[in-house]
C-alpha cells in the first residue's frame, strides 16, 4: 500500500508540475510539451475511470489515506504570471444597494405628451462583486483533486478556449457576466405608474447564469438557469434572482466545482470528446454525480402546464418552481408527470388558449429524432407520438400550432458527429446540402401516418412566431423568424441577420408561398397569448443590433402583407445608446374580454444600460405609435441578458 501511495505522490506531482510548466516556460518547450501532451493524455484518461474508481475505494477503507493532506501530495511550483482562466470555483456576488426606497404606483395610468427613450438617472455603475460566502464546501476527494487536475489539462492542452464563440472572456463580457442570487427586494419606481392590469402578477425571466466562473471552453447556451422575477403589488414591485435548483446545480454547489461537461462547448473534436468523455464517466464511477438525474440547465424559459409553474430547458424534463406571496423564487423539483415524459421536453411548448391543452415534444440524436405529444388542460401527460419520418437529426428548438395541426421545422442545423470526428467542431454543426422543410401533422394526430412533409428551401427556423388555419382547414399559415445566414447561429451570432416570413402551405396542392414582412434584424418575437394557433395581427419583436443583443421591440402589422409586399412595421421604440433588452413579452389589459382588441395591452421587459451600470424594468404601451413607455422600474440588482419569459396573473400564481 505504501509503495502504492508513493507512486500517486509521484503522478500528482508530475502532473500539476506540468500542468503550471505550460504557463512559466517558454513558447519552445511549451509546444514541445503540447504535442506530446495531445498525444498521450488520451490513453492516460482511458484508465481515469478504473484509477479514480480504486482510488476512492482506498480512501474509504484505508486509514493510511485519511492521515495524508493534499499538500502534501500535490506541490505545485508557484507561476510566474497566473493566466486569466486558471479559475476552479468562483462565484460571482452582487450586493444590493442599502437604500430600500419606493415610489408606490398609482391606481392610474396617466396620459404622456412625451416618452424618453431609456429614462436614465446619472450615476456610477452599481454593480460590485462582494467577497464568496462564508459557507464552503467540504475539501475535494482524491478522486475530485485528480480528475479536476486531468480536467485542467484538457482546458489547457487538449481544447482551450481559442475560438470566440467558446471563450469566456468574450461570452461573459459586459452585461452577460454572471451574477449571484438576490432574495425579494424592493425596486424603486422611477417614471410613471405601473397598469392595474399588472397587480399581483410576476413578469419572470429565464437565462444562463454560470454558478461557477468557466475553466475552459463556455458556450451562452452552457450556463446554469437563473429566474429574475419582478413581482408587483399595490406597494410597489420586488425582484428576486435565483437559481433553478436542478441537480446539476445541486451537485456542482455541493462539490464547489463543476462537474458535469458543458454540452455545446465541451465536445470539439474527437480528442476532447473522448478525453471530456473519459473524465465525466470517471465522475459518475467515482460517486461525483448520477447522470440518471438529468444533467440539464433549465435556462431557456418558462411555461405554465396545468396548475404549476416550470422552468424549461430542452435537454432534460421540467422543474416545477413556485413564487412565494414576497416574490421568492422556490425551486420544487424535476418533474416527469408520473413517469409519462421520458429524458427531455421542448422549452417551447404551446398551449391553446381556448381548450387549455398544451402541444409540446422533444428531439433527440437516436431515432426516433422527433415525438410529439401534448398535455390537457389539468397537466396530464397524453401518449407519445413518435415521428419515423424525419430521418435526420436536426436542431429542433421551436414549432407551432393551429386549430387542426402542428408544424414542424426540418432544417439545416442538426447533429452531425462526423463534423467532430473529421473536422475537429461541435458535434451541433450546418449541413449546407439538406434542403429545409415543413412538417404538418393533425395535432390529435396517434400515429405518424398523416404526417406531410413540405420542401422549403432556404427556410432555417429557430423560433416560430404563430401559425393558423386558412381555407376550412386546407392551407397552413406560419409566421417565422428566417436565418439567412445559418452558418453562424451557434459560432457566431452577431453575424446573423433574422428575417421575419410569412409562409402559406396549400395541402391539397402542395404549393408552399413565402415573403418576407420586415427588413430588419428581428428575432424573440411574441403575440398576444390569446391567439395563439389563430390568427393573428400584430407581432412585437427584437431588434439585434447585432444577435444576442437587442437594442429596440419594433410592432408589426401582419394585415399589412395581404395586400403589398410591404414592411409591415408600425411602431418602434430603441432602448437608447448603451442600452440593450431582452425578449418582449405582451400583457393583455383585459385577457378574459372577447370585446378587446388585440393590441390593447403593455409590452414588458428588461433593459441594461451599459453606461451605467443600471437595470431597469419597462412597461410600454403596446397600442402607441412609438410604444411609449409609461412606467419605469429601477432594479436593485443587474439582470444579465437572458432568453425568454412570461408574465403569470395574479389569480396564475394562487394555483401554484
Amino acid at each position: 500500500m505504501k509503495k502504492k501511495i508513493i507512486s500517486r505522490r509521484k503522478l500528482g506531482i508530475n502532473l500539476i508540475w506540468m500542468y503550471d510548466l505550460y504557463y512559466t516556460e517558454g513558447t519552445e518547450l511549451c509546444s514541445l510539451f503540447k504535442a506530446r501532451a495531445s498525444s498521450c493524455l488520451f490513453y492516460v484518461l482511458s484508465a481515469a475511470s478504473i484509477f479514480a474508481e480504486k482510488t476512492v475505494m482506498e480512501a474509504l477503507s484505508s486509514s493510511i489515506l485519511s492521515s495524508f493532506s493534499l499538500s502534501n501530495i500535490f506541490i505545485t511550483p508557484p507561476p510566474k504570471k497566473p493566466p486569466l482562466l486558471r479559475i476552479s470555483a468562483v462565484r460571482i456576488e452582487e450586493k444590493p444597494p442599502t437604500s430600500t426606497t419606493t415610489t408606490k404606483r398609482t391606481s392610474q395610468v396617466p396620459s404622456k405628451k412625451t416618452s424618453p427613450s431609456i429614462p436614465s438617472t446619472p450615476q456610477k455603475p452599481t454593480s460590485k462583486r462582494s467577497p464568496p460566502p462564508p459557507s464552503r464546501p467540504p475539501p475535494p476527494s482524491v478522486a475530485a483533486t485528480i480528475l479536476n487536475a486531468f480536467d485542467g489539462l484538457i482546458n489547457t492542452f487538449i481544447d482551450p478556449p481559442v475560438r470566440q464563440s467558446v471563450d469566456p472572456r468574450h461570452v461573459l463580457a459586459d452585461n452577460f457576466a454572471p451574477v449571484g442570487e438576490l432574495p425579494p427586494t424592493p425596486c424603486t419606481l422611477v417614471h410613471g405608474a405601473l397598469p392595474p392590469c399588472l397587480d399581483g402578477g410576476a413578469y419572470i425571466r429565464n437565462g444562463p447564469n454560470p454558478q461557477f466562473l468557466p475553466r475552459g471552453p463556455y458556450h451562452l447556451f452552457d450556463g446554469d438557469g437563473m429566474l429574475h422575477a419582478v413581482k408587483i403589488s399595490v406597494e410597489g414591485a420586488t425582484l428576486c434572482s435565483r437559481f433553478v435548483k436542478t441537480y446539476k446545480y445541486t451537485i456542482e454547489k455541493q462539490t464547489g466545482a463543476p462537474v458535469i461537461p458543458n454540452v455545446f462547448s465541451g465536445f470539439n473534436g474527437l480528442t476532447a470528446a473522448a478525453a471530456r468523455g473519459a473524465i465525466t464517466a470517471a465522475r459518475a464511477l467515482a460517486g461525483q454525480f448520477n447522470p440518471t438525474q438529468g444533467i440539464g440547465l433549465a435556462n431557456t424559459s418558462l411555461a405554465l402546464i396545468g396548475n404549476n409553474l416550470y422552468a424549461l430547458g430542452e435537454s432534460d424534463l421540467p422543474y416545477a418552481v413556485k413564487i412565494s406571496d414576497d416574490g421568492d423564487i422556490v425551486t420544487e423539483g424535476r418533474c416527469d408527470f408520473g413517469g409519462k415524459l421520458f429524458v427531455s421536453m421542448t422549452a417551447h411548448p404551446k398551449k391553446d388558449p381556448d381548450t387549455g391543452e398544451l402541444f409540446a415534444f422533444r428531439y433527440g440524436p437516436i431515432p426516433p429524432f422527433l415525438t410529439f405529444f401534448r398535455f390537457d388542460d389539468a397537466g396530464n401527460k397524453m401518449p407519445d407520438v413518435p415521428i419515423f419520418s424525419m430521418t435526420t437529426p436536426s436542431l429542433l428548438h421551436d414549432f407551432a400550432i393551429t386549430k387542426k395541426y402542428a408544424v414542424f421545422a426540418d432544417i439545416q442545423i442538426g447533429m452531425n458527429p462526423m463534423e467532430m470526428i473529421v473536422g475537429n467542431g461541435s458535434p451541433v454543426g450546418t449541413d449546407p446540402a439538406k434542403v429545409p422543410r415543413l412538417g404538418v401533422i393533425p395535432r390529435y394526430a396517434t400515429d405518424e401516418s398523416e404526417m406531410r412533409w413540405f420542401d422549403v428551401p432556404g427556410f432555417n427556423i429557430v423560433h416560430a412566431i404563430n401559425a393558423w388555419d386558412e381555407d376550412g382547414g386546407d392551407a397552413v399559415v406560419m409566421v417565422a423568424p428566417n436565418i439567412l445566414s445559418v452558418e453562424h447561429t451557434l459560432e457566431r451570432m452577431d453575424l446573423i441577420h433574422a428575417s421575419i416570413e410569412k409562409v402559406r402551405i396549400d395541402l391539397k396542392t402542395g404549393i408552399v408561398s413565402r415573403h418576407p414582412v420586415a427588413a430588419r434584424n428581428l428575432d424573440f418575437a411574441v403575440i398576444n397569448q390569446q391567439y395563439t394557433g389563430k390568427k393573428s395581427r400584430y407581432v412585437y419583436a427584437a431588434v439585434g443590433d447585432p444577435m444576442p443583443k437587442i437594442s429596440g421591440v419594433v410592432k408589426l402589422d401582419m394585415s399589412l402583407s395581404e395586400g403589398d409586399r410591404c414592411d409591415c412595421t408600425v411602431a418602434c421604440r430603441m432602448f437608447g445608446p448603451g442600452c440593450y433588452g431582452g425578449e418582449p413579452f405582451f400583457v393583455a389589459r383585459e385577457p378574459n374580454d372577447p370585446e378587446t382588441e388585440e393590441d390593447d395591452g403593455y409590452v414588458v421587459t428588461y433593459v441594461h444600460n451599459e453606461n451605467t451600470g443600471e437595470s431597469r424594468f419597462l412597461v410600454m404601451d403596446a397600442r402607441s405609435p412609438s410604444l411609449d413607455i409609461v412606467a419605469a422600474v429601477k432594479l436593485p440588482h443587474r439582470v444579465p441578458y437572458g432568453f425568454h419569459g412570461l408574465f403569470v396573473r395574479e389569480s396564475d400564481l394562487q394555483k401554484l
